[in-house]
């Protein structure tokens, strides 16, 4: 039940920051795959922000950081494994949808 009420409580925040646009513009229009991902960078952000890292494994952050910092083209290879982890990844891909991404655009996986 606490995590539906997170969810609850967390996911209009993501969904409002993720599908509005930045304050600062830039001159030359952005591409959709850019849009996609400066929007779910933002949504991760908040979502950090709010829930913190708790509960979170360093392979777990490292991996989705690497995601991040290829712009959102590497391959995805996040795999959630703890509650909290999978919660997140829940709300990520939440997030990402309401963003007007396709739920396959996060980069949570499992393959092992």
């Amino acid at each position: 039940m606490k995590r539906i009420a997170a969810i609850a409580v967390v996911l209009p925040c993501l969904m409002a920051s993720a599908a509005s646009p930045g304050v600062a513009q830039s001159a030359e229009p952005r591409s959709w795959p850019e849009v996609k991902c400066a929007r779910y960078k933002q949504a991760w952000s908040d979502a950090l922000a709010h829930r913190g890292t708790g509960g979170l494994s360093q392979e777990f952050i490292e991996r989705h950081e690497a995601f991040l910092a290829s712009d959102c083209t590497a391959r995805g290879d996040v795999c959630p494994r703890s509650a909290e982890e999978l919660d997140l990844a829940n709300m990520m891909v939440v997030a990402a949808m309401n963003a007007g991404t396709a739920s396959t655009f996060p980069p949570f996986s499992c393959r092992k």
